[in-house]
Protein backbone atom coordinates (compact mmCIF):
# COMPACT_ATOMS: atom_id res chain seq x y z
CA UNK A 1 0.00 0.00 0.00
CA UNK A 2 1.36 3.41 -0.67
CA UNK A 3 2.06 6.37 1.26
CA UNK A 4 -0.89 8.18 -0.14
CA UNK A 5 -3.13 5.48 0.65
CA UNK A 6 -1.71 4.65 4.64
CA UNK A 7 -2.31 8.53 5.21
CA UNK A 8 -6.25 8.59 4.34
CA UNK A 9 -6.26 5.03 5.90
CA UNK A 10 -5.04 6.70 9.06
CA UNK A 11 -7.31 9.65 8.18
CA UNK A 12 -10.13 7.20 8.47
CA UNK A 13 -9.41 5.57 11.91
CA UNK A 14 -8.92 8.65 13.33
CA UNK A 15 -12.41 10.47 11.90
CA UNK A 16 -13.84 7.03 13.12
CA UNK A 17 -12.46 7.35 16.49
CA UNK A 18 -13.85 10.65 16.92
CA UNK A 19 -17.78 9.46 16.24
CA UNK A 20 -18.28 8.45 19.81
CA UNK A 21 -17.32 11.99 21.58
CA UNK A 22 -19.83 13.56 18.49
CA UNK A 23 -22.54 11.28 18.99
CA UNK A 24 -22.85 11.78 22.74
CA UNK A 25 -22.04 15.89 22.17
CA UNK A 26 -25.27 18.01 23.32
CA UNK A 27 -26.12 20.86 21.07
CA UNK A 28 -24.29 23.55 23.04
CA UNK A 29 -21.24 22.04 22.28
CA UNK A 30 -21.15 21.55 18.61
CA UNK A 31 -22.65 25.06 18.59
CA UNK A 32 -19.78 26.36 20.75
CA UNK A 33 -17.34 25.04 18.26
CA UNK A 34 -18.91 26.25 15.23
CA UNK A 35 -18.96 29.88 16.69
CA UNK A 36 -15.11 29.21 17.82
CA UNK A 37 -14.15 28.70 14.42
CA UNK A 38 -16.04 31.29 12.70
CA UNK A 39 -13.86 33.88 15.64
CA UNK A 40 -10.97 31.97 14.38
CA UNK A 41 -11.52 32.50 10.86
CA UNK A 42 -12.03 36.24 11.22
CA UNK A 43 -8.87 36.23 13.54
CA UNK A 44 -6.66 34.46 11.03
CA UNK A 45 -8.35 36.53 8.15
CA UNK A 46 -4.58 37.86 6.77
CA UNK A 47 -3.36 34.30 6.92
CA UNK A 48 -6.33 33.35 4.94
CA UNK A 49 -5.87 35.99 2.69
CA UNK A 50 -2.46 35.61 2.08
CA UNK A 51 -2.55 31.78 1.53
CA UNK A 52 -5.09 32.46 -1.31
CA UNK A 53 -2.74 34.94 -3.13
CA UNK A 54 -0.37 32.34 -3.54
CA UNK A 55 -2.79 29.43 -4.44
CA UNK A 56 -4.36 32.11 -7.12
CA UNK A 57 -1.01 32.99 -8.58
CA UNK A 58 -0.10 29.68 -9.09
CA UNK A 59 -3.46 28.84 -10.49
CA UNK A 60 -3.08 31.84 -12.71
CA UNK A 61 0.33 30.55 -13.74
CA UNK A 62 -1.19 27.19 -14.88
CA UNK A 63 -3.20 28.46 -17.46
CA UNK A 64 -6.41 28.31 -15.31
CA UNK A 65 -9.52 30.25 -16.76
CA UNK A 66 -11.67 33.22 -14.97
CA UNK A 67 -13.99 31.48 -14.03
CA UNK A 68 -12.46 28.54 -12.18
CA UNK A 69 -10.38 31.50 -10.52
CA UNK A 70 -13.04 33.09 -9.07
CA UNK A 71 -14.38 30.18 -7.21
CA UNK A 72 -10.99 29.98 -6.06
CA UNK A 73 -10.83 33.87 -4.77
CA UNK A 74 -10.96 34.68 -1.76
CA UNK A 75 -12.04 38.37 -0.17
CA UNK A 76 -12.10 39.72 3.16
CA UNK A 77 -16.04 39.72 2.23
CA UNK A 78 -16.03 36.17 1.20
CA UNK A 79 -14.11 35.04 4.70
CA UNK A 80 -16.73 36.78 6.43
CA UNK A 81 -19.16 35.18 4.47
CA UNK A 82 -17.74 31.57 5.78
CA UNK A 83 -17.52 32.83 9.10
CA UNK A 84 -21.03 34.00 9.21
CA UNK A 85 -21.96 31.26 7.73
CA UNK A 86 -20.33 28.78 10.48
CA UNK A 87 -22.63 31.00 13.31
CA UNK A 88 -26.00 30.57 10.92
CA UNK A 89 -25.29 26.94 11.14
CA UNK A 90 -25.13 27.01 15.22
CA UNK A 91 -28.22 29.35 15.28
CA UNK A 92 -30.23 26.15 13.00
CA UNK A 93 -31.98 23.55 15.03
CA UNK A 94 -30.20 20.22 15.84
CA UNK A 95 -30.83 18.12 13.22
CA UNK A 96 -29.73 14.32 15.37
CA UNK A 97 -32.18 13.35 17.59
CA UNK A 98 -35.32 14.74 15.69
CA UNK A 99 -38.51 12.01 16.16
CA UNK A 100 -39.70 11.60 12.72
CA UNK A 101 -42.21 9.47 13.46
CA UNK A 102 -44.10 7.82 16.00
CA UNK A 103 -46.59 4.78 16.30
CA UNK A 104 -48.07 1.93 18.84
CA UNK A 105 -48.67 -1.28 17.78
CA UNK A 106 -51.41 -2.88 18.68
CA UNK A 107 -49.34 -5.06 20.47
CA UNK A 108 -48.32 -2.49 23.15
CA UNK A 109 -44.54 -2.07 21.12
CA UNK A 110 -43.75 1.62 20.87
CA UNK A 111 -41.92 2.32 17.58
CA UNK A 112 -40.12 5.62 16.98
CA UNK A 113 -38.52 6.42 14.10
CA UNK A 114 -35.24 9.23 14.59
CA UNK A 115 -32.42 10.88 12.77
CA UNK A 116 -29.29 10.02 13.53
CA UNK A 117 -25.69 10.48 11.99
CA UNK A 118 -24.52 9.28 9.06
CA UNK A 119 -21.36 8.31 9.94
CA UNK A 120 -17.66 9.70 8.45
CA UNK A 121 -18.35 11.33 5.49
CA UNK A 122 -15.25 12.24 2.56
CA UNK A 123 -15.57 15.18 0.98
CA UNK A 124 -13.59 15.44 -2.73
CA UNK A 125 -14.43 18.87 -4.25
CA UNK A 126 -12.34 21.26 -6.77
CA UNK A 127 -11.25 24.94 -6.37
CA UNK A 128 -13.47 26.53 -3.79
CA UNK A 129 -11.69 26.95 -0.41
CA UNK A 130 -14.84 28.15 1.01
CA UNK A 131 -16.45 23.87 0.79
CA UNK A 132 -13.99 22.79 3.57
CA UNK A 133 -15.54 25.57 5.93
CA UNK A 134 -19.71 24.69 4.68
CA UNK A 135 -19.30 20.86 4.60
CA UNK A 136 -16.78 21.17 7.81
CA UNK A 137 -19.59 22.68 9.78
CA UNK A 138 -22.60 21.22 8.52
CA UNK A 139 -20.68 17.45 9.44
CA UNK A 140 -20.04 18.67 12.98
CA UNK A 141 -24.01 19.98 13.23
CA UNK A 142 -25.49 16.81 12.13
CA UNK A 143 -22.67 14.72 14.19
CA UNK A 144 -20.65 13.24 11.13
CA UNK A 145 -17.06 13.31 11.01
CA UNK A 146 -15.74 14.97 7.90
CA UNK A 147 -12.16 14.13 5.71
CA UNK A 148 -11.94 17.08 3.30
CA UNK A 149 -9.91 16.41 -0.03
CA UNK A 150 -9.97 19.94 -2.19
CA UNK A 151 -8.46 20.46 -5.04
CA UNK A 152 -4.46 21.00 -5.17
CA UNK A 153 -4.79 24.25 -6.59
CA UNK A 154 -6.63 25.16 -2.96
CA UNK A 155 -4.45 23.16 -0.81
CA UNK A 156 -3.29 26.82 0.97
CA UNK A 157 -6.07 28.12 1.71
CA UNK A 158 -8.09 24.82 2.68
CA UNK A 159 -5.04 24.39 5.49
CA UNK A 160 -6.06 27.24 7.53
CA UNK A 161 -9.38 27.15 6.90
CA UNK A 162 -9.34 23.28 8.47
CA UNK A 163 -7.21 24.60 11.42
CA UNK A 164 -9.52 27.18 12.04
CA UNK A 165 -12.57 24.53 12.17
CA UNK A 166 -10.37 22.54 14.42
CA UNK A 167 -9.53 25.11 16.95
CA UNK A 168 -13.02 25.64 17.08
CA UNK A 169 -13.18 21.84 17.91
CA UNK A 170 -10.74 22.31 20.48
CA UNK A 171 -11.88 24.90 22.60
CA UNK A 172 -15.21 23.37 22.72
CA UNK A 173 -13.42 20.40 24.04
CA UNK A 174 -14.75 17.52 21.04
CA UNK A 175 -11.71 15.64 19.28
CA UNK A 176 -9.74 17.68 16.56
CA UNK A 177 -10.30 14.86 14.02
CA UNK A 178 -13.84 15.66 13.72
CA UNK A 179 -12.16 17.43 10.63
CA UNK A 180 -9.34 16.85 9.02
CA UNK A 181 -7.83 17.35 5.81
CA UNK A 182 -6.15 14.77 3.28
CA UNK A 183 -2.37 16.42 3.73
CA UNK A 184 -1.03 15.39 0.17
CA UNK A 185 -1.96 15.75 -3.85
CA UNK A 186 -1.39 12.39 -4.55
CA UNK A 187 -4.27 10.94 -6.85
CA UNK A 188 -3.87 7.61 -4.96
CA UNK A 189 -5.40 9.09 -2.09
CA UNK A 190 -8.61 9.97 -3.32
CA UNK A 191 -8.61 6.76 -5.06
CA UNK A 192 -8.61 5.01 -1.60
CA UNK A 193 -11.09 7.79 0.12
CA UNK A 194 -13.73 6.23 -2.93
CA UNK A 195 -12.86 2.74 -1.73
CA UNK A 196 -14.23 3.93 1.86
CA UNK A 197 -10.09 3.83 3.56
CA UNK A 198 -10.53 0.26 5.28
CA UNK A 199 -14.21 0.17 5.84
CA UNK A 200 -13.72 3.95 7.52
CA UNK A 201 -15.42 6.08 4.98
CA UNK A 202 -19.76 6.18 4.99
CA UNK A 203 -20.49 8.06 2.32
CA UNK A 204 -18.73 10.33 -0.43
CA UNK A 205 -19.74 13.78 -2.06
CA UNK A 206 -17.81 15.19 -4.64
CA UNK A 207 -18.51 18.87 -5.25
CA UNK A 208 -16.79 19.69 -9.14
CA UNK A 209 -16.94 19.42 -12.65
CA UNK A 210 -17.99 16.43 -14.71
CA UNK A 211 -14.38 14.59 -14.89
CA UNK A 212 -14.18 14.45 -11.16
CA UNK A 213 -17.97 13.13 -10.87
CA UNK A 214 -17.40 10.45 -13.85
CA UNK A 215 -13.87 9.24 -11.65
CA UNK A 216 -16.30 9.42 -8.65
CA UNK A 217 -19.28 7.02 -10.74
CA UNK A 218 -15.83 4.89 -12.27
CA UNK A 219 -14.12 4.03 -8.78
CA UNK A 220 -16.39 4.36 -5.77
CA UNK A 221 -16.62 1.65 -3.74
CA UNK A 222 -19.24 2.70 -0.87
CA UNK A 223 -22.06 5.31 -1.53
CA UNK A 224 -22.20 8.39 -3.09
CA UNK A 225 -24.61 11.76 -3.13
CA UNK A 226 -23.34 13.10 -6.65
CA UNK A 227 -23.02 16.76 -7.10
CA UNK A 228 -23.42 17.05 -11.26
CA UNK A 229 -23.02 20.21 -13.48
CA UNK A 230 -25.50 22.94 -13.49
CA UNK A 231 -26.67 23.23 -17.12
CA UNK A 232 -29.49 25.60 -16.07
CA UNK A 233 -32.02 27.03 -17.61
CA UNK A 234 -34.36 29.99 -17.72
CA UNK A 235 -37.62 29.92 -19.92
CA UNK A 236 -39.40 33.01 -21.24
CA UNK A 237 -43.06 32.09 -21.23
CA UNK A 238 -45.34 34.15 -23.39
CA UNK A 239 -47.31 35.28 -20.40
CA UNK A 240 -43.83 37.04 -18.94
CA UNK A 241 -43.65 40.74 -17.92
CA UNK A 242 -40.72 41.47 -20.53
CA UNK A 243 -39.19 44.05 -17.78
CA UNK A 244 -38.88 41.59 -15.29
CA UNK A 245 -37.73 38.54 -17.02
CA UNK A 246 -35.04 40.24 -18.60
CA UNK A 247 -34.18 41.72 -15.17
CA UNK A 248 -33.87 38.22 -13.56
CA UNK A 249 -31.97 36.53 -16.79
CA UNK A 250 -29.53 39.19 -15.99
CA UNK A 251 -28.98 38.55 -12.45
CA UNK A 252 -29.26 34.39 -13.56
CA UNK A 253 -26.54 34.71 -15.76
CA UNK A 254 -24.06 37.61 -14.33
CA UNK A 255 -24.30 38.09 -10.63
CA UNK A 256 -21.82 35.11 -10.54
CA UNK A 257 -21.08 33.03 -13.69
CA UNK A 258 -18.86 30.27 -11.99
CA UNK A 259 -21.66 28.61 -9.68
CA UNK A 260 -23.12 25.61 -10.70
CA UNK A 261 -26.85 27.59 -10.34
CA UNK A 262 -25.61 30.11 -13.03
CA UNK A 263 -28.25 30.29 -15.82
CA UNK A 264 -26.39 28.52 -19.50
CA UNK A 265 -29.66 28.06 -21.56
CA UNK A 266 -32.14 30.86 -22.20
CA UNK A 267 -35.35 29.56 -23.79
CA UNK A 268 -37.87 31.98 -25.36
CA UNK A 269 -41.45 31.03 -26.53
CA UNK A 270 -41.63 32.10 -30.09
CA UNK A 271 -44.97 34.00 -29.65
CA UNK A 272 -42.75 37.06 -28.27
CA UNK A 273 -39.23 35.56 -29.09
CA UNK A 274 -39.53 39.27 -31.81
CA UNK A 275 -39.40 41.70 -29.19
CA UNK A 276 -37.45 39.11 -26.36
CA UNK A 277 -34.78 37.62 -28.35
CA UNK A 278 -33.03 40.91 -29.31
CA UNK A 279 -33.68 42.65 -26.00
CA UNK A 280 -31.43 39.60 -24.90
CA UNK A 281 -28.80 40.21 -27.28
CA UNK A 282 -29.20 44.38 -26.64
CA UNK A 283 -28.53 43.38 -22.73
CA UNK A 284 -25.71 41.19 -22.94
CA UNK A 285 -23.97 42.92 -25.70
CA UNK A 286 -20.08 43.01 -24.77
CA UNK A 287 -20.65 41.35 -21.18
CA UNK A 288 -21.96 37.92 -22.05
CA UNK A 289 -21.86 36.04 -25.56
CA UNK A 290 -24.95 34.57 -26.75
CA UNK A 291 -24.84 31.56 -28.96
CA UNK A 292 -28.59 30.59 -30.56
CA UNK A 293 -30.08 28.22 -32.86
CA UNK A 294 -31.39 29.65 -36.65
CA UNK A 295 -34.86 31.09 -35.40
CA UNK A 296 -33.09 33.02 -32.42
CA UNK A 297 -30.21 34.29 -34.85
CA UNK A 298 -32.55 35.59 -37.28
CA UNK A 299 -33.85 37.82 -34.73
CA UNK A 300 -30.79 39.11 -33.80
CA UNK A 301 -27.02 39.47 -36.32
CA UNK A 302 -25.15 39.24 -32.61
CA UNK A 303 -26.22 36.06 -31.64
CA UNK A 304 -23.35 33.58 -32.84
CA UNK A 305 -23.83 30.08 -34.13
CA UNK A 306 -25.03 27.33 -31.78
CA UNK A 307 -23.21 23.86 -32.16
CA UNK A 308 -24.97 20.68 -30.74
CA UNK A 309 -23.07 20.78 -28.39
CA UNK A 310 -23.71 23.71 -26.74
CA UNK A 311 -27.32 22.91 -25.57
CA UNK A 312 -25.85 20.56 -23.15
CA UNK A 313 -22.71 22.60 -21.62
CA UNK A 314 -22.37 24.28 -18.30
CA UNK A 315 -20.12 26.97 -19.49
CA UNK A 316 -19.01 28.48 -16.11
CA UNK A 317 -18.15 31.60 -18.26
CA UNK A 318 -19.86 34.69 -19.56
CA UNK A 319 -21.48 32.47 -22.45
CA UNK A 320 -25.01 31.55 -22.52
CA UNK A 321 -27.49 29.31 -25.58
CA UNK A 322 -30.39 30.94 -26.91
CA UNK A 323 -33.09 28.61 -28.14
CA UNK A 324 -36.82 29.34 -29.57
CA UNK A 325 -39.30 27.13 -28.44
CA UNK A 326 -43.02 26.54 -29.38
CA UNK A 327 -44.83 26.93 -26.37
CA UNK A 328 -44.72 25.41 -23.02
CA UNK A 329 -44.62 21.43 -23.92
CA UNK A 330 -41.74 22.12 -25.88
CA UNK A 331 -39.91 23.94 -23.51
CA UNK A 332 -40.51 21.26 -20.96
CA UNK A 333 -39.55 18.84 -23.25
CA UNK A 334 -36.63 20.92 -24.02
CA UNK A 335 -35.23 21.05 -20.44
CA UNK A 336 -35.60 17.45 -19.30
CA UNK A 337 -33.89 16.49 -22.46
CA UNK A 338 -30.68 18.83 -22.35
CA UNK A 339 -30.89 20.23 -18.46
CA UNK A 340 -28.61 18.29 -16.07
CA UNK A 341 -31.50 18.18 -13.66
CA UNK A 342 -30.23 20.98 -11.45
CA UNK A 343 -32.39 23.99 -11.17
CA UNK A 344 -34.52 25.57 -13.98
CA UNK A 345 -37.17 28.60 -13.97
CA UNK A 346 -39.64 30.01 -15.83
CA UNK A 347 -40.72 33.87 -16.08
CA UNK A 348 -44.38 34.25 -16.93
CA UNK A 349 -47.32 35.77 -15.15
CA UNK A 350 -49.67 32.92 -15.86
CA UNK A 351 -49.96 30.55 -12.53
CA UNK A 352 -51.03 27.87 -14.98
CA UNK A 353 -47.96 27.70 -16.95
CA UNK A 354 -45.88 28.12 -13.99
CA UNK A 355 -47.72 25.22 -12.26
CA UNK A 356 -47.55 23.01 -15.07
CA UNK A 357 -43.86 23.84 -15.25
CA UNK A 358 -42.81 23.43 -12.22
CA UNK A 359 -44.60 19.60 -11.98
CA UNK A 360 -43.12 18.61 -14.87
CA UNK A 361 -39.56 19.65 -14.87
CA UNK A 362 -37.45 16.95 -13.26
CA UNK A 363 -35.20 18.74 -11.69
CA UNK A 364 -34.15 19.29 -8.18
CA UNK A 365 -34.79 22.68 -8.55
CA UNK A 366 -37.47 24.71 -10.44
CA UNK A 367 -38.43 27.92 -10.25
CA UNK A 368 -40.98 30.53 -11.21
CA UNK A 369 -40.03 34.45 -11.82
CA UNK A 370 -36.74 34.19 -9.81
CA UNK A 371 -33.21 34.34 -10.35
CA UNK A 372 -31.72 30.46 -11.21
CA UNK A 373 -28.48 31.78 -8.19
CA UNK A 374 -31.02 31.17 -5.74
CA UNK A 375 -30.42 27.69 -6.12
CA UNK A 376 -28.23 27.83 -2.70
CA UNK A 377 -28.42 26.14 0.94
CA UNK A 378 -27.63 29.11 2.21
CA UNK A 379 -30.89 30.81 0.33
CA UNK A 380 -33.13 27.79 1.50
CA UNK A 381 -32.57 28.90 4.99
CA UNK A 382 -29.95 25.80 5.61
CA UNK A 383 -27.20 28.04 6.67
CA UNK A 384 -24.85 26.46 4.63
CA UNK A 385 -24.50 23.44 2.12
CA UNK A 386 -22.48 21.05 0.62
CA UNK A 387 -23.86 20.77 -3.20
CA UNK A 388 -26.84 20.48 -4.92
CA UNK A 389 -27.61 16.99 -5.54
CA UNK A 390 -29.00 16.08 -8.65
CA UNK A 391 -30.34 12.88 -8.58
CA UNK A 392 -33.10 11.10 -5.91
CA UNK A 393 -31.41 9.09 -3.22
CA UNK A 394 -30.93 9.50 -0.75
CA UNK A 395 -31.23 13.36 -0.81
CA UNK A 396 -31.82 16.04 -3.78
CA UNK A 397 -31.58 19.92 -4.15
CA UNK A 398 -29.55 21.54 -1.33
CA UNK A 399 -27.49 19.24 1.07
CA UNK A 400 -27.74 20.92 4.44
CA UNK A 401 -28.23 19.36 7.85
CA UNK A 402 -31.22 17.41 7.60
CA UNK A 403 -29.95 15.52 4.46
CA UNK A 404 -26.40 14.81 6.02
CA UNK A 405 -28.89 12.77 8.59
CA UNK A 406 -30.07 8.84 7.99
CA UNK A 407 -32.05 7.69 10.51
CA UNK A 408 -32.76 4.69 12.89
CA UNK A 409 -35.92 2.68 14.88
CA UNK A 410 -35.85 2.39 18.75
CA UNK A 411 -38.72 -0.42 19.81
CA UNK A 412 -39.83 -0.18 23.34
CA UNK A 413 -41.82 -2.96 24.93
CA UNK A 414 -42.90 -4.15 28.06
CA UNK A 415 -42.21 -7.94 27.77
CA UNK A 416 -44.06 -8.89 24.31
CA UNK A 417 -42.94 -11.91 22.24
CA UNK A 418 -43.62 -12.80 18.76
CA UNK A 419 -45.78 -15.53 18.42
Amino acid sequence: MSEAENHVRELGGRARAALPALARAERAAKDAALNAAARTLRETAGELIAANAADCVAAERAGIGAAFLDRLTLTPERIEGMAAALEAIAALPDPVGRLLDTTTRPNGLAIERVAVPIGVIGMIYESRPNVAADAGALCLKSGNAAILRGGSDSARSTGVIVAAMRAGLAAAGLPRDAVQAVGTPDRAAVAELLRGAGGAVDLVIPRGGKGLVALVQAEARVPTLLHLDGNCHSYVHQAADPAKALAVIRNAKLRRIGVCGATESILVDRAIAGDMVPALAEMFEGVCELRGDAAARALDPRILPASAEDWDIEYLDAIASVAVVDGLDEAVAWVNRHGSHHTDAILTEDPAAAKRFLAEVDSAIVIHNASTQFADGGEFGMGAEIGIATGRLHARGPVGLEQLTTYKYRVRGSGQTRP
